[in-house]
C-alpha cells in the first residue's frame, strides 16, 4: 500500500465536530451541518454563520478550533442574534418569555407539554393519550391500525 501525503498547506479534516450536544458531521458544509442541531434549520444556520464570521459553504471539517468556538458562542446567544418572529419558543407557557431551544431541550420541553396537556385533561391530551388522531384528520377511513381493519359481516 502507498500511503497518501498531505499537502503541507491542507489541513487533516475532523470527521466529527461537536457543538451544541450534538455529534455533526464533518465533510459536509457549515450551513448544513448545522442542521444537524435540533431546533436549528437551513435559514437559522445560515444566520448563524454569517454572524460568527464565518463561510457558510466552507467544510466544517477543516475550520479551526477559533470558528467552531465562535459558532459555539453564537448558538449560545442566538435569542439575541435572530428576531423575535424566527423563535421557535414564543411566549412559554411558564415564564412567558421568547425562546430559541436547540438539541436535547427540544424533546425535553415537547415531552413537558404533553404531559401539561394531559395533566390538565384537555381535549388535545386526551387525544394523545388514547393514541388518536389530535390535529382534526378523519378518522373513519384512514388512520386504522390492528385487527380492526376490515369490514366485519354478521354471523349466521
Amino acid at each position: 500500500m502507498v500511503k497518501k501525503e498531505v499537502k503541507a498547506d491542507q489541513e487533516e479534516i475532523k470527521h466529527i465536530v461537536r457543538i451544541a450536544n450534538t455529534d455533526l458531521d464533518g465533510k459536509k458544509s457549515v450551513q448544513y451541518s448545522l442542521t444537524g442541531i435540533k431546533g436549528i434549520n437551513r435559514r437559522t444556520a445560515r444566520i448563524i454563520s454569517n454572524n460568527a464570521n464565518v463561510d457558510p459553504n466552507t467544510t466544517i471539517g477543516y475550520l479551526n478550533d477559533e470558528k467552531i468556538d465562535s459558532l459555539k458562542e453564537t448558538i449560545d446567544k442566538i435569542e439575541s442574534i435572530l428576531p423575535v418572529w424566527m423563535l421557535n419558543r414564543r411566549k412559554d407557557l411558564l415564564s412567558g418569555e421568547d425562546k430559541h431551544i436547540t438539541s436535547t431541550d427540544v424533546l425535553l420541553i415537547k415531552r413537558e407539554d404533553l404531559n401539561t396537556l394531559k395533566k390538565t385533561r384537555s381535549y388535545i391530551g386526551i387525544r394523545h393519550e388514547r393514541g388518536h388522531k389530535v390535529r382534526g384528520q378523519r378518522t373513519k377511513s384512514s388512520g386504522r391500525k390492528g385487527l380492526t381493519v376490515g369490514v366485519k359481516r354478521k354471523s349466521r
